[in-house]
């Protein structure tokens, strides 16, 4: 009687600590919680960000299984979102701004579920042209070969917005759609008169330029900017310090977009503010990734931002 009682308890306790396995085995998973951070090309700027922000994650956030990963930017990231792939992206706030309202490169394909969670640094537009040319400001580019970007890029959009806040349309100067290393030869060639570049700078595009030629910044006037601004909302007042580039000897006033990160209605609110807390309260290692870094500040967080913010991430910025 007594050997058949302990091999009863025995059995017993074996289904126990199998049931005991089995529970935990099973918990596991909801414990866990996957983000997928969609980012640019390995040799952009959007990459090393994600990269460091996706370590920040996992260490700060119990149970995150972050990762960054390469992807075509911008444009690509949004279909990325829409699409389910991925659940954060770096995307350009004026392209944020075009597919959450359904215009420009995304007329007729809008995307209306994105939420903001931050707005990084600025891309800014800057506007080259040789000293040489002679030319010294926008509303002198009636007539001339200006690079605009490539066809349908965030870049072009910009050109023919500020473009327009001057007066001027395609009609009035000679376009060309190039991309930011053709504008720069074109540029060294004497084939083109001005160039449109969005980027942090300083760029690298430019500063190749500015190694054998005599660079000329053209500034947006303030008035111009405001008018702009009052249109397009994602854009923000930026100045180009003096010596950003050689001989450049006084700031250029500028407009920039944000780079931003973006993500849909599908993030909950905790998650949200888990991860701008995260974000935010460890920036030392935003900036020990990129020299862009420096740039990104809570307080400047929501500059520019297009969209309602994620519930969780405005929660955040209130504290």
């Amino acid at each position: 009687m007594k050997k058949t009682v302990s091999i009863l308890v025995i059995c017993f306790l074996a289904i126990a600590l199998l049931a005991g396995c089995g529970g935990t085995t099973s918990q596991a998973p909801a414990d866990k919680k996957f983000i997928n951070i969609a980012t640019g090309g390995t040799a952009g700027t959007y990459y090393p960000l994600g990269g460091a922000i996706a370590e920040i994650l996992n260490k700060n956030i119990p149970g995150m299984n972050a990762s960054a990963q390469s992807t075509g930017a911008s444009v690509a990231n949004i279909n990325m979102l829409k699409d389910g792939k991925v659940d954060i992206a770096f995307v350009q706030n004026d392209i944020t701004y075009y597919a959450a309202n359904g215009t420009e490169m995304f007329k007729d394909k809008k995307v209306p579920n994105l939420v903001g969670l931050a707005t990084l640094y600025p891309e800014t537009i800057q506007i080259i042209t040789l000293d040489k040319t002679g030319i010294k400001s926008i509303a002198d580019l009636k007539g001339k070969r200006v690079a605009v970007g490539a066809a349908g890029s965030g870049t072009e959009a910009n050109a023919r917005q500020i473009l327009e806040a001057y007066g001027i349309t395609y009609q009035d100067i000679k376009v060309q759609y190039l991309s930011f290393g053709e504008a720069a030869s074109g540029l060294k060639d004497g084939n083109v008169d001005v160039a449109f570049v969005t980027a942090g700078f300083p760029t690298a595009a430019i500063q190749d330029i500015a190694a054998q030629n005599q660079v000329v910044l053209l500034p947006v006037t303030a008035d111009k900017a405001d008018a702009l601004i009052s249109k397009y909302p994602f854009y923000t007042k930026v100045n180009i310090p003096a010596s950003t580039y050689p001989n450049q000897a006084a700031d250029v006033s500028a407009v920039a977009v944000m780079a931003m990160l973006v993500a849909t209605d599908k993030l909950d609110a905790d998650t949200g503010y888990k991860v701008t807390k995260a974000i935010y309260t460890n920036l030392d290692r935003i900036k020990a990734s990129h020299s862009v870094g420096k740039q990104i500040t809570k307080e400047g967080a929501k500059a520019g931002m297009p969209i309602k913010l994620n519930a969780g991430a405005e929660k955040f910025f209130k504290e």
